[in-house]
């Protein structure tokens, strides 16, 4: 690992892992590149911890810290990639390479240095990949060019590519100083009370809501919003929805 990159702001995390021993190569892949935070959201088998491929991460993988939700799982990071293998998914987010990405996730992991922000990168279940739900938490997505006939990778294979490129593309990174961006809970609090304020105007239909909701998420991770930002339109909705909810 170069010393251009803060391994410390970067989270692996693993959504709905059903094999441990999955669990455990990604874990040994993260100790070989030097970064030590990964997390997991509704792992299948609940004695991942003691997963035999974790070989010479055992510490690394007896910490990982265990959520219930993605939204928890990423609440502290700045900027959130999901992965997927394309196949035939109608895709509405924005697609890069992962030669592409890897400079755009160092820059959001140098930037996050002083600013006590992280960043992560998902990975979804073996079979399925990332859901539509899942996917509305990233900010965008990365792949991992492959063969047509055969473009799923094996998990730990996966993670270890991506942090491989992360770790040969910092030889040449120069972080630029950059505005601090708004961390995904400040995001997901834009879009609840966007939610809210569209519930109460009569903009969203209720039989709709869990789509729209997914929509809306999206949307506000497209507008790349600073702290500052999102702190101010959390105010601007705040009194939108006074106004809306008094009148009533």
């Amino acid at each position: 690992m170069t010393d251009s990159l803060p391994s410390h702001s970067l989270r692996i995390v693993l959504v709905s892992t059903r094999n441990p021993l999955n669990i455990g190569a990604v874990a040994r892949a993260m100790s070989n590149f030097g970064f030590q935070h990964l997390r997991v959201v509704r792992p299948y088998e609940a004695a991942f911890r003691e997963a035999r491929s974790a070989i010479g991460a055992e510490k690394l993988l007896a910490q990982a810290a265990q959520y219930d939700t993605v939204a928890e799982a990423v609440a502290d990071c700045s900027l959130v990639v999901g992965t997927t293998a394309v196949k035939q998914r109608a895709l509405r987010h924005g697609l890069f390479s992962l030669q592409n990405a890897a400079p755009r996730i160092l820059a959001a992991c140098a930037n996050s240095t002083g600013q006590k922000t992280n960043v992560a990168i998902l990975f979804g279940p073996e079979k399925t990949g990332l859901s539509n739900e899942d996917l509305s938490y990233c900010h965008w997505l990365m792949h991992i060019p492959t063969d047509q006939q055969q473009r799923s990778m094996n998990l730990g294979q996966a993670v270890a590519v991506c942090l491989y490129e992360l770790a040969r593309s910092s030889a040449d990174f120069e972080a630029v100083p950059a505005a601090q961006t708004a961390s995904a809970a400040d995001l997901e609090r834009v879009t609840d009370l966007l939610s809210q304020v569209l519930h109460s105007s009569g903009y969203l239909e209720e039989n709709h809501s869990t789509m729209r909701e997914e929509a809306l998420r999206r949307m506000v991770r497209r507008l790349a919003l600073s702290a500052e930002d999102a702190t101010l339109l959390l105010g601007m909705l705040r009194q939108i929805l006074w106004k809306l909810t008094s009148q009533e």
